[in-house]
């Protein structure tokens, strides 16, 4: 099944990878990370952190509700592009503010909580896109698959890179790890248009024929 995936459909398993490990290396940078910023750069103490977490929440909750219908009306390419394209440069944005140091914790945390309103109709369009643009029979594997390597590559990396960077007290080498971030995310913006499947208001057996169909 493996085989078949990445044999019949290269374009598509490479879109999927790059879409996965992009966003997990994204979300590590900023979520998993923010603590060790806020506690280093910021002296806030650790049994306040999760004030500064919560906001998150809402971000991840409110952007793929409302940008989700726009994925079928404006069209799966032009949505996961500017919902990554977006992402990256915002990153870029807020982390030079947070070099320059011109952004408190309360008023970082109010940007980091804007930009994953993109950022998570993003990730969420990066599972879409994987468990749509295979064969039926594949479809439950490809999101394993890809977001087991996806994760591996991008998430495993993530935390490990901005723990180095925080612990080094300097904010110009977070800057760095967050252009880092930013650029994966352009990356990957820039995959979708050159190799994206328009999959919009199309029955899945169009997008991908079943396994079964091919062997007839």
């Amino acid at each position: 099944m493996v085989l078949a995936i990445v044999r019949d459909y290269p374009q598509r398993a490479v879109l999927g990878l790059v879409l996965m490990a992009a966003q997990a290396f994204f979300y590590n940078a900023i979520f998993f990370s923010y603590a060790l910023v806020l506690t280093r750069f910021y002296a806030i103490p650790s049994a306040a952190i999760g004030w500064y977490i919560l906001p998150f929440a809402l971000g991840n909750f409110l952007g793929p509700l409302l940008l989700g219908p726009l994925f079928d009306v404006v069209g799966r390419k032009p949505m996961i592009a500017f919902t990554y394209a977006i992402s990256g440069v915002l990153l870029a944005v807020v982390g030079y503010l947070f070099r320059q140091g011109v952004v408190d914790a309360a008023a970082l945390t109010a940007c980091w909580t804007g930009i994953f309103f993109f950022a998570s109709a993003a990730a969420s369009s990066a599972y879409l896109t994987v468990s749509e643009s295979f064969p039926l029979e594949a479809r439950a594997l490809a999101i394993a698959l890809f977001y087991a390597v996806g994760t591996a590559l991008g998430g495993a990396a993530a935390p490990w890179l901005f723990g180095v960077l925080v612990a080094s007290g300097e904010r110009s080498a977070v800057f760095g790890g967050y252009l880092l971030g930013a650029a994966l995310m352009i990356a990957a913006a820039l995959t979708e248009l050159a190799i994206g499947v328009k999959a919009e208001r199309v029955p899945l057996e169009r997008v991908a024929r079943p396994l079964s169909a091919l062997a007839d």
